[in-house]
C-alpha cells in the first residue's frame, strides 16, 4: 500500500491528468499564497478553477470528497481571492473536488465534482 504523504502526491498527479484530457489547461501544481495551498488550479476560458484532490485507500470509512469540510473551503475561497487579485484575467472562478479511491495501489475509482462548493 502506498504511504499516507504519496498516496496524496500520486492523486494529484492522477487528477491532473483526468482533468487535462477533458480539455482543463494546468496553470498551477501546489499554489500557495501564505499559509493557504490549492493543489491544482486549471483553467477553462476566463475561469479559475480550484481544485481540492482528495485521495484514499477503500479500507477509509468514508468517501475522499466528504473531507473537504467547511474550513477548508474557507481557506480554498481565500486563497481564490488572492489569485484573483493577482490575475485579474480570470473573470470567473469555480471552487471543484477530485475524489480517487485506490484498492492495492491501482485506481479503483477517480469521480470529478464541477462547482462541488460557492
Amino acid at each position: 500500500m502506498l504511504k499516507h504523504s504519496k498516496i496524496g502526491n500520486k492523486g494529484e498527479q492522477i487528477a491532473q491528468e483526468f482533468l487535462e484530457k477533458k480539455g482543463y489547461l494546468l496553470l498551477y501544481n501546489n499554489w500557495r499564497t501564505g499559509n493557504k495551498e490549492v493543489d491544482i488550479v486549471m483553467a477553462q476560458g476566463d475561469t479559475a478553477i480550484f481544485i481540492e484532490v482528495k485521495t484514499r485507500s477503500s479500507q477509509a470509512l468514508y468517501y475522499p470528497e466528504e473531507t473537504v469540510n467547511k474550513t477548508k473551503q474557507r481557506h480554498l475561497r481565500q486563497a481564490a481571492m488572492v489569485f484573483r487579485e493577482k490575475y485579474p484575467a480570470y473573470k470567473h472562478l469555480r471552487f471543484d473536488i477530485v475524489s480517487i479511491l485506490f484498492n492495492a495501489d491501482v485506481v479503483k475509482e477517480i469521480v470529478h465534482f464541477p462547482e462541488a462548493f460557492h
